[in-house]
């Protein structure tokens, strides 16, 4: 178990440069690369991957990254464009999923490599075991591809069998997401962390697997990026837990004239509130996990301000108890 990390002592960690500096797992949300309502074409992706590259670039000064993103727009264009290929039966979602870490690897360590010539930056293809029998399977929630208006969502409903759940005013396709049990490649990502790379891994959540008296197998599935980010800060013993995503804080009231940021918070305040199970929920409960199991901290909120979340400047900031605010 990690020791408790304040805000405090995390600044005289970072400030301090005799001390190895502490690890951080950076969880980069899809939308982030893909924002809402752009086009999902290579050139947008890559303009957005060159700003996170800039706030990937700044927090390595202060940290050991290691850098797990979303994939929900990306991998819903490639089943599109899959799905597109009559002559063919379409490629499964686990399949979908591999390939949407190559490609966002790729910008990724391109765009982060300008920035940080002299960085030793990794991207490893990373397996998740899920359990075959979590509910999730029955209920899916996990959003992915683009928006849809009502008459177009119809279509695809008919046309590909595709559930659809509401985006705010909107319509998404949805896929079941299981709970991330074990990351695969856990201890090569630790081996590279020690030898100081910049680690891009378990990309879109990782492409889920199960096991069976065959072996490890793929499962049509998206895991949420962010319960794999916690899973993966818990199982390298990482200090903290940054979640970058198209909000610039956790709000109460979201979207209504009550709506109020949180600034510092703990688990045992954010358990006696409600967040969207599609939007906000996952983050919150992944948050929680790790801090109430680690003692380590967790930052929220716009990628521009990841420095400043680390910090306590910016954002929200999840500590393990009321005495580590500010």
């Amino acid at each position: 178990m990690n020791k408790t990390l304040t805000m405090d002592n995390t600044l005289a960690l970072n400030k301090t440069s005799s001390l190895k500096k502490p690890t951080l797992v950076v969880a980069l949300g899809g939308n982030a690369l893909l924002r809402r309502g752009e086009p999902l074409e290579a050139a947008v992706q890559r303009r957005n991957i060159a700003i996170a590259a800039k706030t990937l670039a700044a927090l390595s000064q202060e940290w050991r990254i290691v850098l797990v993103h979303g994939n929900g727009p990306q991998v819903g264009l490639l089943a599109l464009q899959n799905s597109a290929c009559t002559q063919v039966a379409p490629y499964p979602l686990d399949v979908l999923g591999a390939e949407s870490q190559g490609m966002i690897g790729y910008m990724l360590i391109q765009e982060l490599k300008n920035c940080l010539p002299d960085r030793e930056i990794s991207a490893l293809l990373t397996q998740v075991e899920v359990d075959p029998h979590d509910p999730a399977f029955q209920d899916p929630t996990k959003f992915i591809g683009p928006v849809y208006n009502a008459d177009q969502a119809a279509e695809l409903i008919k046309l590909k069998g595709w559930e659809m759940k509401a985006d705010g005013k909107y319509l998404r396709r949805v896929v079941a997401s299981p709970l991330p049990l074990h990351i695969i490649e856990g201890a090569a990502i630790s081996t590279l962390v020690a030898h100081d790379h910049l680690v891009i891994c378990s990309g879109g959540g990782g492409i889920p697997v199960v096991r069976s008296d065959a072996g490890m197998t793929g499962i049509e599935a998206v895991i949420d990026k962010d319960m794999s980010a916690a899973l993966l800060a818990r199982q390298i013993k990482a200090d903290a837990l940054l979640i970058l995503t198209d909000a610039d804080a956790v709000y109460l009231n979201w979207e209504t004239p009550q709506q109020k940021a949180l600034r510092h918070t703990t688990p045992q305040t954010l358990s006696t509130m409600h967040f969207d199970a599609g939007s906000m929920g996952p983050k919150i409960r992944a948050s929680c996990d790790f801090v109430t199991a680690t003692g380590g901290i967790v930052g929220i909120g716009s990628l521009e301000e990841g420095v400043a979340i680390m910090r306590g400047d910016k954002g929200t900031l999840i500590t393990p108890s009321s005495q580590t605010q500010h």
